[in-house]
């Protein structure tokens, strides 16, 4: 790990560090907030997947997590969306390419060189902060914003006893069925659908569930709140009788206002799952 950056935070450190990925053939670079307590050993972590053209830094400055992880003992992870570099490809739209991983491992040239992103967050990630950092790899927990949301559901899902809870804010539900999914899982993925389906919240909803507590925060006045897809997790979630809360929040849109205004309630969620 190279340090970049590290500045006192709340009684902790948030670090920026960057180191060079296999997964991707690149560098990448992330956010880390270690509480006070990690001075005394390894602490819980709280993963943070962003959402499309995001990088590492926008929940990291915008989220306000930092205040409620250091009153809770809890470190705070914040990866990059999607490899970077000048070699890396790359597409015009916002919504794909750089900035636009969307945590899934690409089978399609030119993609499937650098756009292993599901394995480097699920695999090289994780184990090389556990190596380190003082994280307690056994007290993991997983949230994300929109396309982060994506990802933060379909891992919690896949890899059943790894994260003890799992949240999001206004995530993709069923990009499988949305144009925020169909056009990158084509690109990405090819065209047999079929494929597609580990990479959907809803499907996996439908398949397996979560074994552990679940928290959905939603804005009735998202802006792409009909790309986002939420009734069908929702309608998912009550089929399985899946435990969990799924809340629509009046008046919130898509936008980080958002997000920062019930950051507080997630980092507690998550606290009550991660400190037993």
């Amino acid at each position: 790990m190279k340090t970049i950056s590290e500045n006192r935070c709340f009684g902790g450190v948030q670090g920026v560090y960057s180191h060079r990925s296999e997964a991707t053939d690149c560098d990448m670079t992330l956010g880390l907030f270690l509480p006070e307590q990690a001075e005394e050993g390894a602490v819980p972590v709280l993963w943070y997947l962003s959402g499309l053209s995001c990088t590492h830094e926008n929940a990291m400055v915008k989220a306000g997590a930092q205040r409620w992880a250091a009153e809770a003992g809890i470190a705070l992870v914040f990866p990059d969306t999607s490899p970077r570099g000048a070699v890396v490809p790359n597409d015009a739209a916002f919504d794909l390419g750089q900035g636009a991983g969307f945590y899934v491992n690409a089978t399609q040239d030119p993609w499937a060189e650098n756009y292993q992103m599901w394995d480097y967050i699920t695999e090289e990630l994780p184990d090389a902060l556990f190596s380190a950092f003082p994280i307690a790899d056994a007290a993991q927990a997983i949230t994300g914003h929109s396309m982060g949301g994506h990802g933060a559901l379909t891992i919690a899902m896949s890899f059943p006893g790894r994260f003890r809870s799992v949240s999001a804010f206004a995530p993709i539900c069923n990009p499988v069925a949305s144009d925020w999914g169909r056009k990158q899982f084509t690109t990405y993925l090819g065209e047999d659908e079929e494929a597609w389906a580990s990479y959907d919240a809803t499907a996996l909803m439908l398949r397996r569930g979560f074994d552990g507590p679940i928290l959905i925060d939603q804005g009735t006045s998202d802006q792409f709140i009909d790309l986002l897809r939420p009734q069908e997790l929702a309608s998912a979630m009550a089929e399985m009788r899946q435990g969990g809360t799924f809340r629509m929040q009046k008046g919130y849109d898509h936008s980080y206002f958002f997000v920062s205004t019930f950051m507080e309630e997630h980092v507690a969620f998550h606290a009550a799952a991660l400190l037993v």
